[in-house]
């Protein structure tokens, strides 16, 4: 059963990381001014993202036990 939950919180961290990517490239489409701004603030967003993730991948097997 952990097994399960460390899989639905990798799911949500790649479902997160898409979604940033997402809005990302539309708000780069849409101004294309503002792209280092959106880089920016998109790779912060990817970083604390990719984070939780590695949490829930080495940290959650420890606390569980």
């Amino acid at each position: 059963m952990n097994h399960l939950g460390i899989g639905i919180a990798i799911l949500g961290v790649g479902i997160g990381l898409g979604l940033i990517g997402l809005g990302a490239m539309q708000g780069m489409a849409r101004q294309p001014e503002a792209m280092s701004k959106l880089q920016i603030n998109m790779l912060i967003a990817l970083a604390f993202v990719e984070l939780q993730g590695l949490l829930a991948f080495f940290v959650l097997p420890i606390m569980v036990k």
